[in-house]
C-alpha cells in the first residue's frame, strides 16, 4: 500500500455565522480529506491544539476563523517552527488582509498554503500574551466590552457604532506611556500596531511594518469631538501622520513600551477582549512567526469615495 499524503491540522472556529460561514464550512468539508480538522469549543482548546501541533512537529497548522480564532492559534504556535496557514472566515479578517491573504474565496487562501511562499512576521507579546497585528487600551476595548452578544445579533455592526457613541460620551482614562528609550507621553485612548491596518481595511498606522522589529504606537490625547476628528481624519488619509507630535494626536515608534493608569482600563487584543488593568506592558518576543503567505500580494483597497467626501482629505 502507497503511503497516505499527508494531512494539515486545521482549527476551526465552528461558530461562525451568515452565509460566509456557511460558504467556508462547504469547502472544508468538500476537501475534508486533505485535513485533519478539530472544531474547538473555547479559546484555550484552540490554544492547547497549537501547542500540542507544534509540540508534535508539525510543518504547518491552519487556523480556520476570525481574528480571535488566529490570535489563539498565534499564542499556541508562538516559540515553534510551525508555520501558520490562514483560512478567512471572520468578519473583519485584519490580519488576513494585511498579509495579502484572500478573504473572499477560501480556495484562493488554499492556493497560497499550496504555493508554498512564507513570511517571517515579528511576534510581540502584550502582558505575555503574543499579537501579530494590533492592540487598543481604552477607547476601542471599551467599546467591544459594552457590545454585547445579544445586541451584535440584533444590530450587526451597528451595534458597535451604538457603543462607541455612549463611550464618547464618558470621562476617559488618563493613561501614562513610556517607551523603553525613556520617551513619555500622557493620553486618554491608545493604539498599538505590529502591521498598519486596523479595523478591517483601514490603515492607521502608517509607517507600520511587521518586520521592521518595532511598534507603531498613536496615542490621542483629548477625547469628544477631537477624538472622532483625529481618528476619521487619520483613516481616510491613510493612516494617522508619522510627524504627528502634536497637542491632540502623538505618533511613535518603540521596541517596547509600558501604559500605566490609576485605574483599571480595558483592553483589546487583535481586536479580542483582553480584560482590565492598570499596567500593560508591550515586549518583544525575540521571535517571529512564519505564516503562509502571497510572494507578490495585490495592494490594499482603500475607501476611496469616503477619502473623496472628507473634508480632511486634503
Amino acid at each position: 500500500m502507497s503511503e497516505l499524503p499527508a494531512r494539515y491540522p486545521l482549527i476551526l472556529n465552528p461558530k461562525a455565522k451568515g452565509e460566509k460561514g456557511k460558504r467556508a464550512l462547504k469547502f472544508i468539508m468538500e476537501n475534508a480529506t486533505r485535513f485533519t480538522i478539530y472544531a474547538t469549543r473555547s479559546r484555550e482548546e484552540a490554544i492547547e491544539l497549537a501547542q500540542g501541533f507544534a509540540a508534535q512537529g508539525a510543518e504547518l497548522v491552519i487556523a480556520a476563523g476570525g481574528d480571535g480564532t488566529l490570535n489563539a492559534v498565534i499564542e499556541g504556535l508562538a516559540g515553534s517552527q510551525t508555520a501558520l496557514g490562514v483560512f478567512p472566515t471572520g468578519t473583519m479578517n485584519v490580519f488576513a488582509r494585511e498579509m495579502g491573504i484572500p478573504y473572499d474565496q477560501l480556495k484562493d487562501a488554499m492556493k497560497v498554503i499550496e504555493e508554498g511562499h512564507s513570511e517571517e512576521v515579528d511576534l510581540f507579546a502584550m502582558n505575555g500574551a503574543p499579537f501579530v497585528q494590533m492592540a487598543g487600551i481604552g477607547f476601542d476595548a471599551q467599546v467591544i466590552e459594552q457590545t454585547t452578544w445579544e445586541r451584535k445579533k440584533r444590530y450587526g455592526p451597528l451595534a458597535y457604532v451604538l457603543s462607541a457613541t455612549k463611550v464618547i460620551r464618558e470621562s476617559p482614562p488618563k493613561l501614562k506611556v513610556r517607551c523603553q528609550d525613556g520617551r513619555e507621553v500622557e493620553g486618554v485612548a491608545l493604539f498599538v500596531g505590529n502591521g498598519s491596518l486596523y479595523g478591517g481595511q483601514f490603515p492607521l498606522f502608517k509607517k507600520a511594518s511587521n518586520r521592521d522589529k518595532l511598534l507603531d504606537v498613536v496615542v490621542f490625547k483629548e477625547f469628544g469631538f477631537q477624538f472622532v476628528k483625529d481618528s476619521l481624519k487619520g483613516l481616510v488619509k491613510g493612516g494617522i501622520d508619522p510627524d504627528s507630535h502634536g497637542d491632540s494626536v502623538e505618533y511613535l515608534q518603540t521596541e517596547s513600551l509600558c501604559v500605566s493608569s490609576a485605574e483599571e482600563v480595558p483592553v483589546e487584543v487583535d481586536g479580542e477582549l483582553w480584560g482590565r488593568s492598570t499596567r500593560v506592558d508591550f515586549l518583544s518576543t525575540g521571535r517571529t512567526l512564519r505564516v503562509f503567505a502571497p510572494k507578490e500580494p495585490k495592494g490594499k483597497r482603500r475607501y476611496a469615495l469616503l477619502r473623496n467626501l472628507s473634508p480632511w482629505a486634503d
